[in-house]
């Protein structure tokens, strides 16, 4: 077939395909928002993993705020404790399902994290964390910020305001507060005509306006799928 009939064919299949998507009352994720992830040395050793927590109070104002760790910005809302707690035990299963790394839990670092931030020492997050680790004699801390945590109004196939969520994940070096390994996820669901693009997260979507908890659960996913195996799970 001649070059230009193949520019033709492909181009009516472009101009059929877009109004069919248009018209589509599904759903996907807005382009320009952020997910990455960095290499992971290939031996990190004992994990302790502190997980998430809120990254504003819940009497903070809602607003532009940096990181901690890394200083990355994101536009922030007053998150419950609960939301942490729940993202933090998602966290822990996964790694406990996929990896093979020597685990610390989040009940038994929680303590150790009260005990320090009570002692009335002027320390940093990263100082906090470090310290958490060298308690346990562990090599790296993951832990995380949950920034924004906004539910959808509406229903699965029509809404005033869709879901979005914001948070990330830091590998800590225990040893140095070296940030090993870091993760961002952070996105407002938005209709699949905004974003053609993104048709993988349409179809995990289902085509429906996601609640907040099944966006978050989908960038999880996506970042610990991200997140490298361990030394021992590799020789497995």
């Amino acid at each position: 077939m001649p070059k230009r009939t193949f520019r033709n064919f492909y181009l009516m299949l472009g101009l059929w395909f877009l109004p069919v998507v248009l018209l589509y009352g599904g759903c996907s994720l807005r382009m320009g928002d952020v997910l990455k992830s960095e290499p992971l040395p290939p031996k990190v050793g004992k994990m302790v993993v502190v997980g998430f927590k809120p990254a504003m109070s819940q009497w903070g104002t809602p607003g532009m705020i940096r990181s901690p760790i890394s200083g990355a910005t994101f536009v922030a809302e007053p998150v419950a404790q609960e939301v942490a707690d729940r993202m933090t035990e998602k966290l822990f299963s996964t790694l406990l399902d996929d990896k093979g790394y020597e685990l610390i839990s989040p009940n038994q670092a929680k303590g150790v994290f009260a005990s320090i931030v009570s002692s009335g020492q002027s320390l940093e997050d990263i100082e906090i964390f470090q310290k958490i680790g060298q308690t346990f004699f562990a090599d790296t801390v993951l832990t995380g910020y949950i920034y924004r945590w906004q539910e959808r109004e509406g229903t699965d196939y029509s809404v005033n305001r869709p879901a979005s969520a914001a948070f990330d994940l830091y590998l800590i070096s225990a040893h140095n507060r070296t940030v090993l390994w870091k993760g961002r996820f952070d996105k407002t669901q938005r209709s699949l005509s905004e974003n053609i693009l993104d048709m993988d997260t349409f179809i995990k979507g289902k085509g429906r306006w996601m609640t907040v908890n099944s966006l978050a659960e989908l960038g999880l996913n996506k970042l610990m799928s991200e997140f490298p195996s361990s030394e021992k799970e590799k020789k497995d």
